[in-house]
């Protein structure tokens, strides 16, 4: 560890003594606790979302669309929708409109990184996304980590927000020693090993010194089930330990049985299973037909460099282009189906 860090650590230590947080020391104790039961990190991959830098708001990038997608050209999608809608919905300025509507063109037509409208950068970032790992598995949730005020279980239930939206990406903001620590040990983070392709380990590496600053996204949480190879995701990034359980059991009381066309048997065995479930209230792991479901925490860390937060790799995979997914506007907002 170099002095520098050092010096950074004891600072955020000394920050966390003078603070009147009990709370903040319980959420450190439980970090510290974490660190010693689940000491290896298991690196899922790369994940997507959309920033943006506006300079009516201040010099910082903020997190528009959840870093949560699976591929850049889902990102991009997403902000070809979000600057469709803007134009569409919240402008009756013409000159705005255009400028908004020239930036869905380049979307529709290429897989652009990066579009700026009205004075406002739009980029698609990339971030690593990851979860610690004992000798038990993936870590489930932690007692401090929040929960909505609600704990509704009804499928019609909204998730609660996401926290990567309006998340300023400043690489000097750490909550925490432990959090301090974590962004020491992944400074110099880099895909390494015969399970990833030459390209990839090299761009990796070429990060770090391009985008040497890390910040950490919000903690997320997932579903994963245990497999022959290791545990495997089954849903969606959610805000909240209750979010991710209310996933778990509409999947079993109801949606797998419509994805996977379960006869009435399984069908009504994972119901019953789901209301076994439910009634457990805050269980973060559950067994059904022989698999085993766990509610596990995901941790994300972005790259920061001078020009701000990491674009995609030319080695992160998409599976298909850019297309046009709204009709024509023009710039008075009038529609076109085609």
């Amino acid at each position: 560890m170099t002095d520098d860090w050092q010096q950074q650590i004891q600072a955020l230590h000394e920050e966390l003594i003078h603070r009147d947080d009990p709370a903040a020391w319980v959420r450190e104790a439980d970090a510290v606790e974490a660190s010693l039961r689940y000491p290896h990190l298991a690196l899922r991959g790369p994940v997507f979302g959309i920033a943006v830098q506006d300079p009516a708001a201040g010099p910082e990038w903020r997190v528009l669309k959840p870093v949560v997608d699976g591929m850049p050209q889902v990102a991009r999608d997403g902000l070809q929708s979000h600057l469709f809608f803007t134009a569409k919905d919240d402008t009756d300025d013409r000159a705005v409109r255009r400028e908004l509507l020239a930036a869905v063109e380049v979307l529709e037509r290429e897989p652009a990184n990066e579009v700026e409208a009205c004075g406002v950068r739009y980029r698609v970032v990339r971030g690593d996304e990851f979860g610690r790992v004992g000798d038990d598995g993936l870590e489930p949730p932690r007692p401090t980590d929040p929960e909505p005020v609600e704990r509704s279980w009804e499928r019609q239930a909204r998730d609660t927000p996401s926290p990567d939206v309006g998340f300023a990406l400043d690489p000097d903001r750490t909550d925490g020693p432990s959090a301090g620590a974590m962004k020491l040990g992944l400074r110099d983070f880099a895909y390494r090993g015969s399970h990833f392709p030459d390209d990839m380990c090299a761009e990796s590496e070429g990060a770090v010194v391009t985008h040497p600053e890390l910040v950490l996204l919000p903690t997320g949480f997932g579903v994963v089930e245990r497999g022959k190879h290791g545990w495997r995701p089954r849903g969606a990034l959610m805000a909240t330990p209750h979010d991710a359980r209310r996933m778990l059991f509409n999947g079993m009381d109801e949606i797998w049985a419509l994805l996977y066309q379960f006869d009435d048997a399984k069908k009504a065995r994972y119901a019953e299973a789901a209301q076994e479930y439910r009634a457990l209230d805050r269980a973060d792991e559950f067994r059904v037909d022989g698999r085993l479901f766990r509610i596990c925490r995901v941790e994300r860390m972005l790259r920061m460099g001078a020009d701000g937060p990491e674009q995609p790799r030319p080695s992160d995979v998409d599976e298909y282009g850019p297309m046009k997914m709204h009709p024509t506007m023009d710039e008075d907002g009038t529609l076109t189906y085609e």
